[in-house]
């Protein structure tokens, strides 16, 4: 696949959704299945039918320079569930160490930022979806990317930190780093008579997801370098730079969340992705991350609800 990416806002081509994945994995009709889905995506306007509409509203918002934070306290405000999540995660250890309560939505907005708050938002929006009746036949599937995903964020924050680069948006690009995924599943289980949801699916889709990611963060309008990293997060073999960028901490954000979640610790894994050689990090220090992961992560589920 070439990595020629199309410029931020434009409609994504198709080609650039197209990833082969391995061909003993493949069925041409689960091929053919997210052949379509690139095409609809690419060709038109995002569509998510059981998304809720606050979503898009507050990234608008958001996204708008002549928006203030008023605006986006009045949008949140008409949805009382996401009202009461921003709170709650305001008010949580994870991101109020001080421990001073906020009672005021107004007051709960401000103290997270832009970037938190999409990630409260966008938090909002997946456990809607993971409740949703019709989307039973892949409520296995949401329910680990959702794990998944947590675990990605709390560890891109981590290396964020010790890059010392602004963290919040570090941390809303891991927490996004799955969303071509859980578009693909969605609409997999809407359309569960077109193709048969197991492993051989899953792993297809996992092959491609991150083109789709790419393309929805950019119809969403996203900044080009979160775009970016979550496109490229499967670039293992991304030539090492002097100095580690946010795709290179979305790439070991995942690869150490797969370490922590699938293989127990083993760090194993992490051989081979130059990303680990532009950080720097040494395996102790990895270790240490995982640590904290593992300590962290009950807090944090707390904070974005479970």
């Amino acid at each position: 696949m070439s990595n020629t990416q199309p410029p931020l806002g434009a409609p994504p081509s198709r080609a650039s959704l197209l990833v082969t994945a391995p061909v003993e994995s493949t069925r041409p009709k689960d091929a053919a299945f997210l052949d379509r889905l690139a095409e609809d995506l690419g060709a038109g306007p995002l569509n998510l039918p059981c998304f809720p509409d606050v979503v898009p509203r507050v990234r608008q918002a958001i996204a708008d320079p002549d928006s203030t934070s008023d605006d986006i306290v009045r949008i949140a405000g008409t949805e009382p569930r996401l009202a009461a999540r921003l709170l709650q995660t305001a008010n949580s250890v994870v991101f109020n160490p001080s421990g001073v309560p906020f009672s005021e939505l107004r007051s709960a907005v401000t103290r997270l930022g832009q970037h938190l708050v999409q990630s409260v938002t966008m938090a909002f929006a997946l456990q809607q979806l993971r409740a949703e009746p019709s989307l039973r036949p892949v409520a296995k599937q949401l329910n680990a990317l959702w794990e998944k995903s947590i675990a990605v964020a709390s560890i891109c924050q981590v290396l964020a930190n010790r890059l010392r680069v602004p963290s919040d948006k570090v941390f809303l690009t891991g927490l996004l780093h799955g969303i071509g995924y859980f578009y693909v599943m969605v609409k997999a289980g809407e359309r569960a008579n077109e193709v048969e949801l197991d492993q051989r699916f899953a792993h297809l889709a996992a092959a491609r997801h991150p083109a789709f990611g790419r393309a929805i963060m950019e119809k969403w309008g996203f900044e080009r370098v979160m775009c970016e990293a979550v496109g490229n997060q499967l670039q293992y073999e991304r030539k090492p730079r002097r100095a580690a960028d946010i795709t290179d901490v979305v790439i070991a954000g995942v690869v150490l969340a797969e370490s922590f979640l699938e293989g127990n610790g083993d760090l194993a894994r992490c051989a081979g992705v130059n990303s680990f050689v532009s950080l720097g990090l040494s395996d102790d220090e990895l270790a240490a991350i995982l640590k904290h992961t593992e300590h962290s992560l009950s807090a944090l589920r707390e904070a974005l609800g479970r």
